[in-house]
């Protein structure tokens, strides 16, 4: 098949965390492959940004629009779905909206935002499974595409809440993969390893962090989001139709050894003992 020959030609793709990053290439790999694409996400002008640099490379007739969406939010995610649906069928998601706010040792761990960073990674795609899979089963099927982690597959010390939720997503997508294959809907993960976005410009701007993830990744370069757009088209495509259930590392071969050593950016801020789990007690109180 070539790029001539439009594979998601008058379909319908809705992406979230499509305003930029490993979202947004996928949404410009399906543009430029015919679908009408919706992307979700929170900032209005990223998004916006976003649909400019989309309609670019989009193929002749397709339509780009965006929603303003906080994946956690049930009543917004319905509103993107229900957007999504008004362009045509819905036969392609991707659910990337993601991130995470624990960075640290578990045992200085911040409560809440363990709590945030799990309500945004598993229940954030939760709720975008549920709502575009009532309707791509109820049309006879369709492709779900969760951006999870190499963090999932390989422990990442000090990443906190982060690859545990990612984790989450993997199952999850086995799950939903088990539930509704008999109504045609597929629903397969992807692990990115370290890829170049904004999200991690500190690390791939070079230094010792950097230079361990090259020394873990065997093809020895930092991936691109082309890289991951390139996997999700394929699962979202006419190719990939019986495919299921899988988590798919795309990550230049780290998975083969081990999670990268962030010691050089967290040491400074928690201390080599704070980093094996040690808390330094609490300042006794002054008498009266």
């Amino acid at each position: 098949m070539t790029r001539a020959d439009l594979p998601l030609k008058d379909s319908v793709a809705l992406v979230t965390g499509g305003g930029s990053g490993i979202g947004l290439g996928c949404a410009l790999r399906f543009a430029a492959d015919g679908a009408h694409v919706v992307i979700a996400g929170r900032s209005l002008d990223r998004l916006r940004g976003a649909v400019t640099e989309i309609e670019r490379v989009a193929a002749a007739g397709v339509r780009v629009a965006y929603a303003v969406t906080d994946v956690t939010d049930e009543a917004q995610v319905e509103a993107a779905v229900a957007q999504a649906a008004g362009l045509g069928p819905l036969r392609a998601v991707v659910a990337s909206a993601g991130g995470n706010t624990t960075m640290g040792p578990l045992t200085q761990m911040d409560t809440a935002k363990w709590r945030d960073t799990v309500e945004l990674n598993v229940t954030g795609t939760m709720l975008v499974l549920k709502h575009t899979a009532r309707l791509m089963a109820g049309a006879g099927g369709g492709s779900f595409v969760a951006i999870s982690s190499i963090a999932s597959s390989n422990t990442h010390r000090w990443f906190g809440a982060y690859g545990v939720s990612k984790a989450g997503i993997d199952h999850l997508v086995k799950l939903a993969a088990d539930e509704l294959g008999a109504s045609g809907v597929r629903v397969n993960s992807i692990l990115p390893g370290l890829v170049a976005t904004d999200m991690v410009d500190a690390v791939t701007q070079g230094g010792p962090v950097l230079d361990d993830y090259m020394a873990c990744t065997p093809l020895g370069r930092v991936g691109q989001t082309e890289d991951i757009a390139s996997l999700a088209a394929f699962l979202v495509g006419p190719e990939s139709t019986w495919i299921t259930g899988q988590n798919i590392n795309v990550d230049g071969g780290h998975h083969l050894r081990r999670g990268p050593d962030f010691r050089a950016f967290l040491e400074p801020v928690f201390g080599a003992d704070g980093l094996r789990g040690i808390v330094a007690p609490a300042p006794a109180a002054e008498g009266n």
